[in-house]
């Protein structure tokens, strides 16, 4: 009994001692915080530098994965090396003083990533890409490929955009032109016409709005497109003071989409005039269009939708390919409303103003700065979202012809009966655009003339490269904090901007992070 006694006792104090190291343990690791995804593959990108750096073969393999390949062209011969092969190449040496080595960018999404590095030494700067995946023993490198070009000849840091919040509290905010750098007016769909000082934050109500204006409080919300749309200045703003509208009209029954022109003086409007109305009313309360642009011919550019929501509702012949119905058509117009003679002629019966036909939703329009062609964008029903060049006299198909399926999958459109202008961009996915802006800033030089593209669903955000009329290349930004993004401008002084499409909307602010070469800390 007494041996037991002891065993137990003995046993006792192991236990203690168990808990007390776990409590230890416990209490150091809630001190260490968790890595984040970037931290671990910065880590890894670190060691291959410093096992570059050395010749340290057991640092690189540490970063790489055992089926890890290195691409390269060589004297214009494709050279693919193995881990092992390259591991073999190291030999032990001493870090050079002159090397510089940076993390340029890292791209991740879920288990995968891309980096972009750049090691300098002497002469020379060897810009690698990383393709990385997550393990569970942590980020390692699986494949890469590599150039050396002259020392300060490398392209600059990529881009990394990041949001800062300027403005909350809007009531779906729909347009914004800039007054000056510094002040706005803001169309909110479901508010007021905002005058905001962007230094102050302070935001006033404009006065004079039209009367006849309808909206969706107390309707769909979100799926009610009725109510303010966008809001426009003269191109002789600073001696016409002219401010243009476009918005929803109507009462209860029946609403229209309706354009409007009116002299802004401090913060009312005054001698309100109407430009152009898409009559008839009708009781849909979807796709009114309302995008508004100046081309740099000095004329107005007006977007209509076609005002249904699934193509069961469609006559014989399709609203927008009926040159007689004022819907699913885009309209060039003279500032005070009156037709240009320089028109294209749809014939007889054709509406007045008609530029374009073919059109489903179309709710945004921008001009390309260098060679003044007009881009618009166009919401598809599923998938369809297409990107097209504005031509005098254009059929751009719908519903003839679509990029994506139609709402109703039982629709069978009629033959067309002349040629149809196809997009010359369309997603795989649903976009909804919105919002186009070409870029032309200096904030983020490699983006310069791309098109930049604002998206309701899933709320993104698209940079386009874009050469003549040709989209080479799109690109997703923020696609891990997503946004349904109205609007996508600049500032007169080259800042970049966007609002958001909800209750509680928001003016965002987009800038380029300072790049720097990456400090990783060292491991404890």
């Amino acid at each position: 009994m007494v041996r037991t006694r002891g065993i137990h006792r003995s046993l006792g104090v192991v236990l203690l001692v168990g808990l007390a190291l776990v409590s230890v343990s416990l209490s150091v690791s809630a001190q260490v915080p968790a890595l984040s995804d970037r931290e671990q593959i910065e880590r890894t990108i670190q060691s291959y530098f410093d096992g570059w750096a050395t010749g340290d073969s057991a640092l690189i393999g540490r970063a790489m994965h055992a089926s890890a390949h290195l691409k390269r062209s060589q004297d214009g011969k494709f050279v693919d090396m193995t881990r092992q092969e390259y591991l073999n190449l190291q030999q032990p040496r001493t870090r050079p003083p002159s090397l510089a080595t940076t993390i340029v960018s890292i791209d991740i999404v879920g288990p995968t990533a891309s980096a972009r590095t750049e090691i300098s030494v002497n002469d020379l700067t060897f810009v690698d890409f990383f393709n990385l995946l997550r393990f569970d023993e942590g980020w390692r490198i699986v494949d890469k490929i590599a150039t050396p070009v002259p020392r300060g000849s490398a392209p600059g840091p990529m881009p990394r955009p990041i949001k800062e919040t300027v403005l909350e509290g809007l009531r779906r905010p729909w347009g914004m032109v800039f007054l000056s750098p510094h002040e706005v007016l803001i169309s909110e769909k479901e508010g007021a016409l905002l005058r905001v000082d962007l230094r102050s934050k302070a935001r006033r109500v404009i006065a004079g709005s039209p009367t006849d204006l309808a909206d969706s409080i107390g309707h769909f919300g979100a799926g009610d497109n009725t109510g303010r749309f966008d809001v426009v200045l003269d191109p002789d703003f600073v001696n016409t003071g002219w401010v243009y509208l476009s918005y929803a009209a109507g009462d209860a029954r029946n609403r229209v989409l309706k354009v409007v022109r009116a002299r802004l003086r401090g913060d009312s409007l005054h001698d309100v005039q109407p430009v152009f109305v898409a009559a008839p009313p009708s009781p849909e309360r979807v796709h009114y269009g309302g995008g508004l642009v100046f081309g740099r011919d000095g004329k107005l550019y007006v977007t209509v939708g076609e005002r249904l929501f699934t193509e069961r509702s469609e006559p014989a012949w399709p609203l927008a390919q009926d040159r007689r119905d004022p819907r699913g058509k885009i309209y060039r117009l003279n500032p005070d409303g009156s037709i240009p003679r320089d028109n294209p002629d749809f014939g007889a019966g054709a509406v007045p103003g008609l530029y374009a036909l073919g059109i489903r939703a179309s709710q945004a329009l921008t001009v390309e700065p260098r060679s003044g062609a007009i881009w618009f964008s166009e919401h598809g029903t599923h998938r369809g979202d297409e990107l097209n060049v504005l031509r005098a006299g254009a059929n751009y198909g719908w519903p003839l012809r679509t990029t994506g399926a139609y709402r109703d999958t039982a629709f069978v459109p009629p033959a067309a009966r002349d040629s149809l202008t196809a997009p010359v961009w369309s997603w795989v996915q649903t976009v909804a655009p919105t919002a186009l802006h070409f870029y032309v800033g200096d904030e983020f030089p490699s983006w310069r003339h791309s098109l930049l593209v604002g998206g309701l669903s899933a709320g993104s955000l698209w940079r386009l490269r874009v050469e003549g009329e040709q989209v080479l290349s799109a690109e997703e930004l923020f696609v891990e904090s997503r946004e349904r993004i109205r609007e996508v401008l600049q500032s007169p002084t080259g800042e970049l901007y966007i609002l958001t499409d909800q209750l509680d909307g928001k003016l965002i602010r987009i800038r380029n992070a300072p790049s720097s070469p990456a400090r990783v800390p060292t491991p404890p």
